[in-house]
């Protein structure tokens, strides 16, 4: 089975303290939100410390256009990719030739030609490498990504696939925007970008994390519980309150059938890396999976240290267990994204 070779992440240089994100959010929020005072504790209930952002924070207080950020995203996008790149082929002990795919997953930024391509031309990967540009599934991308990776890998033991993933959630704050969404989507998001190179059969494994199986599912009539609503100033952010909910009624039979396709069951994972979401969406994962221990540690580590950057998260998180550790079995990697949607994929992990 293709096997997970590297990841990289990048720790981008705004470390920005979520005390001084809140200040500033009540800053821009008090004159035309009527309900900041009564909400603006969301910022210390996420228990974030420190959010990734790839600006000072004195630029999102400034005056700026939809096309500003989108320029800021494609800059940034680039450059952090690269780094990112370099950083994981530089691990996965490989030249860059080898590289035969690459996916890139965002969803915080707009580019035609696609961002693979930017990364292909700045890095002079093999011009005939296959492409594959994934836009839109927000939270739900890094593991439906690696679901794809591994695919690609699975059908040819000769791959060498390159995962990008960036998600520069902060460019898309709307500051004209005054909903209850946007206020509390700042208490949330933030940046990351991280890179991953998954091999085929015919290359030697390195890390000792294999590929099972994947999952993805839609629940229907659940639109309009995560996405964008697209306006002349931006992203104008959309979720509902609605998710926890969400992982209390689904999640655990979804796991549970997913795993017996595998003959396995939730006492078989030792590892389980989770896209945080927020607070209460790891409340609801604990509350519904009651899994003993601490569990989602490595997962909620990389949520206080960091912010939710939605799709690249798990990918952090992934990188969290290859760097300090996990424990031999199975791992589960899981993330829920617009759709309303859950993606699920089963490793096989063991330390060499």
């Amino acid at each position: 089975m293709p096997h997970i070779s590297a990841v990289s992440k990048i720790d981008l240089p705004y470390k920005i303290k979520q005390p001084d994100v809140k200040a500033q959010a009540r800053s821009l929020f008090a004159e035309n939100f009527p309900q900041v005072d009564r909400l603006i504790h969301a910022f210390d209930n996420t228990e974030i410390i420190t959010r990734n952002f790839c600006k000072p924070i004195s630029y999102y207080a400034e005056p700026n256009t939809f096309e500003e950020r989108n320029d800021a995203y494609l800059s940034n996008a680039l450059e952090y990719s690269v780094a990112a790149v370099e950083d994981c082929v530089v691990k996965a002990g490989i030249n860059k030739a080898d590289i035969t795919d690459i996916i890139f997953v965002s969803t915080t930024g707009l580019a035609t030609p696609s961002m693979d391509a930017q990364i292909i031309n700045k890095l002079r990967l093999n011009p005939h490498i296959n492409r594959t540009p994934i836009w839109g599934l927000g939270c739900g991308g890094g593991v439906s990504g690696m679901a794809k990776a591994n695919t690609l890998a699975l059908a040819n033991p000769d791959a060498v696939v390159l995962l990008v993933a960036v998600e520069l959630c902060s460019l898309t704050l709307i500051k004209s925007d005054y909903s209850k969404s946007n206020f509390i989507g700042s208490s949330l998001f933030s940046d990351g970008i991280a890179a991953c190179i998954v091999m085929g059969d015919n290359h030697k494994q390195q890390s000792g994390i294999t590929y099972v199986n994947a999952s993805s599912k839609l629940y229907y009539d659940s639109l309009d519980v995560m996405g964008w609503d697209f306006k002349d100033t931006g992203f104008k952010v959309l979720f509902s309150k609605d998710i926890p909910t969400f992982i209390n009624d689904n999640i655990k039979g979804d796991i549970d059938s997913f795993l017996k396709k595998q003959n396995l069951d939730l006492k078989d994972i030792k590892n389980f890396i989770f896209h945080p979401g927020g607070k209460k969406v790891l409340d609801a994962y604990t509350n519904t999976l009651k899994v003993e221990g601490d569990f989602l540690k490595n997962t909620r580590e990389v949520m206080n240290d960091n912010g939710n950057m939605s799709s690249v998260t798990v990918l952090y998180v992934l990188e969290k267990f290859m760097t300090e550790g996990f424990e031999d079995g199975y791992g589960l990697m899981l993330a829920m994204g617009p759709g309303f949607s859950s993606e699920m994929v089963l490793l096989n992990m063991k330390n060499n």
